[in-house]
C-alpha cells in the first residue's frame, strides 16, 4: 500500500508540474504577442504623427474644440485620483472589501503610469505640437512646452480604467471610451502628437497588467476533476 500511494503522489505531482509549465509557457506566448502589437501600433503612430497633426488642424470646430478642453482638463490624473478615492470610500462604507481592493489597485496603477511617464517626459524633452521648433526632441527638460511624450492623461487614464477592466470586464469595456476621448482631446487641442498618445495608451496598459498580476491575482479554481489512485 505504501508503495501505491508513494507511485500515485508522484503521478499526480508529475501532472501538476506539467500544467505549471504550460502555463508558464502559455504566459510568456501571449507576453511576447501583446509587445509585438504594441510595437507595431507604437511604429504605425509615429509614420502617422504628421498626418493626424495637419487633418486634425484643417478640422477645428469652435464648439468642439470648447468641449475638447473641458474633457482634456477634466481628464487629468487629479480628477482619477479624486474618483478612486470616492469609489474606495463607497466600497468601504459597503464593506465590499474586494471592490475596496480593486479601487486602490486603480490608484496605484495611476499612481506608478503618472511617475513614470513623468521621468521620461523628462528624459526625452520631445516639443508639443503647437510648439514652432526645428528641433522636436531633446529640448528643455523642465518646460512643459517640451513634456509631448508621452501623454500623461492618456497614460494616467489608461492605467486608471486599464485596472478595471482587467478586474470587471463588462464594467471596464464600458469605461475604456473615456481615456479614447481624452487621447483625442490631447490632440484636438494641439497638446500632443498620435505617437504620444499611443506610446501613453500602451504604458498605461502596461502597469494595469503589472499592478492586477501583483494585487488582483486570486487563486484559481482547479479545472477538471481529481485524480483517484488505485
Amino acid at each position: 500500500m505504501r508503495i501505491a500511494d508513494f507511485t500515485c503522489a508522484l503521478k499526480i505531482a508529475a501532472g501538476k508540474c506539467d500544467g505549471n509549465l504550460f502555463v508558464k509557457r502559455s504566459s510568456v506566448f501571449y507576453w511576447l504577442i501583446g509587445f509585438v502589437i504594441a510595437a507595431i501600433f507604437i511604429a504605425a503612430a509615429f509614420c502617422f504623427d504628421g498626418a493626424a497633426r495637419d487633418f486634425i488642424a484643417q478640422h477645428q470646430n469652435q464648439a468642439v474644440r470648447k468641449v475638447m478642453l473641458n474633457v482634456s482638463r477634466f481628464g487629468d490624473w487629479p480628477e482619477h485620483f479624486a474618483l478612486g478615492l470616492i469609489l474606495a470610500g463607497a466600497a468601504w462604507l459597503r464593506g465590499n472589501k474586494k471592490w475596496i481592493r480593486i479601487f486602490l489597485s486603480m490608484l496605484i496603477a495611476l499612481a506608478i503610469a503618472g511617475v513614470v511617464g513623468h521621468g521620461i517626459k523628462i528624459a526625452t524633452g520631445r516639443a508639443r505640437p503647437s510648439v514652432r521648433t526645428e528641433e522636436t526632441w531633446n529640448r528643455s527638460h523642465f518646460s512643459s512646452k517640451y513634456h509631448a511624450f508621452p501623454s500623461g492623461h492618456v497614460a494616467a487614464s489608461m492605467a486608471f480604467f486599464g485596472v478595471l477592466f482587467f478586474a470587471s470586464r463588462r464594467i471596464g469595456l464600458v469605461c475604456l471610451p473615456i481615456p479614447i476621448l481624452i487621447g483625442f482631446s490631447r490632440m484636438y487641442i494641439g497638446a500632443h502628437y498620435l505617437s504620444d498618445v499611443v506610446c501613453a495608451a500602451v504604458l498605461g496598459i502596461f502597469c494595469a497588467l503589472i499592478v492586477t498580476r501583483l494585487l488582483l491575482a486570486f487563486p484559481h479554481a482547479r479545472i477538471g476533476r481529481p485524480q483517484i489512485c488505485p
